[in-house]
C-alpha cells in the first residue's frame, strides 16, 4: 500500500512552495509523482454576538474567480496555529476574539499536496483595524450562518475551507 520515494528533484522552489518530481515505486511499479510541498496554514470562522459571521471576499488567480471565504492564511516557520490564526484574523478583518475553539485539522489536496489546514471558531470579537500585505484586496462583508449554508447548498460558495469551517461551526454552536 506505501509508495516509496526513490528520488527527489526540485521542480520549483518560490516563497510560499515547492514543487517537486518524486520518483516512486507504487504496487512494484516505477512512476513520478508531483508534490507541492508547502507550510501549514489556517483558517478561521469569526462569529459576532448577533451570530453573523465576518466573510472575506477577494479575487483568486488560481481559479479565476473571486471567492467568498473564511478568513485564512498561511503559518510563519515555527508559528503555533493559534497565533497564525489571530493574526490572520487581525490583518484581515480588524477584528481580534476573545474565545477561540479550534474546530479541525486536515489535508485539503492531499493527492498531490502536504499543506495542512486548521479551522479555528473566534468568538467575542471586538473590531479594529485591518493590514492587509500590499497585494491584497479583500472586502468584508457579513451573512447569518443559515444564508451561508444556503450559499454552500447552491454553490455560490465553493471554497473548501470555508465549506467544513461554516459546516463545523454551525454543528458546533
Amino acid at each position: 500500500m506505501k509508495e516509496i520515494t526513490t528520488k527527489e528533484t526540485v521542480i520549483y522552489d518560490g516563497k510560499i512552495m515547492t514543487v517537486k518530481l518524486h520518483d516512486v515505486i507504487a504496487n512494484g511499479i516505477a512512476t513520478k509523482r508531483e508534490i507541492v510541498h508547502k507550510g501549514g496554514a489556517v483558517a478561521i470562522v469569526p462569529v459576532k454576538d448577533d451570530g453573523s459571521v465576518v466573510m472575506v471576499r477577494q479575487y483568486r488567480i488560481a481559479v479565476e474567480e473571486e471567492l467568498l471565504e473564511i478568513p485564512a492564511g498561511l503559518m510563519d516557520p515555527g508559528e503555533e496555529p493559534l497565533e497564525t490564526a489571530k493574526r490572520e484574523l487581525k490583518e484581515e478583518t480588524g477584528y481580534t476574539a476573545e474565545k477561540w475553539t479550534h474546530m479541525t485539522e486536515f489535508y485539503p489536496t492531499a493527492g498531490f499536496c502536504n499543506e495542512y489546514i486548521h479551522i479555528f471558531l473566534a468568538e467575542g470579537l471586538t473590531p479594529g483595524e485591518t493590514s492587509f500585505d500590499e497585494t491584497e484586496n479583500i472586502e468584508m462583508e457579513e451573512y447569518s450562518m443559515e444564508e451561508l449554508l444556503k450559499m454552500i447548498k447552491t454553490g455560490e460558495v465553493h471554497d473548501g475551507k470555508t465549506v467544513a469551517g461554516i459546516a463545523l461551526a454551525k454543528l458546533m454552536r
